[in-house]
């Protein structure tokens, strides 16, 4: 058998992970600036956190979930999402508590898992940072969560991107649309594809999120959830849309947008971002005030959003973004005979501990090699260290970049590399 890694999975090989780090280091320096805080969560959670929290009926739980019994025969499975578990974690490490700072800001980063056909920015195993907001009712709280959303697009360079709007109100508006939306796909029940013929009778506001030709052809002149909004939820959703103008965030009214989870309620959002001729989803999320109170906390309000980050990075590259990865070597030791052996390791250690990223040869090649390497590596200065150069106690340091060299004394790398970097300008 030929062990290769499973289907709709990847591995991320030093190349592609300095990318990684730096869009993850991006998204907590954003975050930082809004006062959000890192919780991380364990990736597989009892079945039902999930199940009751997304919705028996949608396709996560139905189709996609990696679900299985463990040895002690308790159902257990691999997080699908990340809102789910971290408002189990909030309930049950009690940070609802009076003592604690409101709203309570938490950001996640880490792997998802769902069963799904693999296709480009979409695995089996997928990576999502994502925040949530705990406490605040206040519309303010949907748009600053938005904007922050936006200024990280913006910053980071993506190019292109439509912030998409819609509301679904609260329970009775979302009630009376429910009604209304059957009452319209009925009719039209034998038109509409196998999968939407089964969430019309689960839940029709899903027919609306459809991708299929023939759905969205009958959805076309549905009714608008904004018609069935009452006075609290419009006001709410008025003041959304006031306040992110204010902001300078534009965004489009899109009422055929409804999100693929059961907990949503009022504000829901996604940005789209065209790559290719097709539009593509890097960022979603909404508000879900119910969900805490049903997961046995107090009624509390909570916004978020989610942005998959094997999609970003497609994005970046598809619109030909370069990130400014901090790639390379501040040195690298090219050693000459095996004399010098112990003394290139403390030398190069003596660099590590003043705080520079420095390399030695260890296979004792030509000098011609390990240039070659020190090229490879992008090392900003190359150190030649021989027998002789151990015993007068001086080392030719060399710019890789002008080619300028200087010569000085061993102890000085050792001691104070800064310096020596400031004689030969760099």
């Amino acid at each position: 058998m030929k062990l290769q890694k499973p289907k709709g999975t990847q591995d991320i090989l030093p190349q592609e992970s300095a990318k990684w780090q730096y869009l993850e280091e991006f998204a907590r320096k954003t975050f930082k600036k809004y006062n959000y805080a890192e919780i991380r969560t364990p990736i597989f959670e009892h079945y039902e956190v999930i199940s009751r929290s997304v919705g028996d009926t949608t396709d996560i739980v139905t189709k996609e979930m990696y679900d299985f019994y463990d040895k002690g025969d308790r159902h257990i499975t691999l997080r699908p999402e990340g809102t789910a578990p971290v408002v189990r974690s909030y309930v049950e490490n009690k940070l609802f508590a009076p003592e604690v700072q409101k709203p309570v800001k938490l950001y996640y980063m880490g792997s998802m898992f769902r069963y799904e056909r693999p296709q480009a920015g979409r695995l089996r195993e997928f990576h999502q940072i994502g925040v949530e907001c705990f406490g605040s009712e206040n519309p303010a709280t949907d748009a600053e969560t938005i904007a922050m959303a936006a200024q990280f697009f913006k910053e980071i360079g993506i190019r292109q991107v439509t912030l998409q709007l819609n509301s679904l109100g609260n329970a009775a508006s979302r009630a009376a649309y429910r009604q209304a939306l059957i009452d319209y796909l009925t009719p039209l029940k034998d038109s509409l594809s196998k999968d939407s013929q089964r969430r019309l009778e689960e839940n029709p506001l899903r027919v609306l999120d459809s991708k299929e030709k023939e759905d969205k052809a009958a959805v076309a002149q549905a009714p608008s959830i904004l018609d069935f909004l009452d006075e609290e939820s419009q006001e709410h959703f008025a003041a959304v849309r006031s306040m992110l103008e204010s902001l300078d965030v534009p965004y489009v009214i899109n009422t055929n947008m409804v999100r693929g989870l059961d907990y949503y309620n009022h504000t829901i959002f996604e940005f789209t971002t065209d790559v290719a001729g097709s539009e593509l989803t890097i960022c979603a999320g909404g508000r879900y005030d119910g969900l805490v109170d049903y997961f046995g906390g107090p009624e509390t309000p909570a916004f978020g959003f989610g942005m998959g980050m094997e999609r970003l990075l497609l994005v970046l590259e598809k619109q030909g973004v370069a990130l400014p990865l901090e790639t390379g070597l501040d040195a690298y030791i090219a050693v000459l005979g095996e004399a010098a052996n112990r003394s290139a390791l403390e030398l190069v250690q003596a660099l590590r501990n003043q705080g520079f990223a420095a390399e030695r040869d260890y296979l004792n090649r030509k000098l011609k090699a390990q240039f070659k390497s020190a090229d490879a590596f992008r090392a900003k200065t190359i150190i030649t260290l021989g027998e002789s150069e151990i015993e007068s106690n001086q080392v030719t340091v060399k710019n890789n970049e002008t080619r300028q060299e200087v010569v000085v004394g061993l102890d000085q790398v050792q001691e104070n590399y800064q310096a020596v970097l400031g004689k030969l300008g760099c």
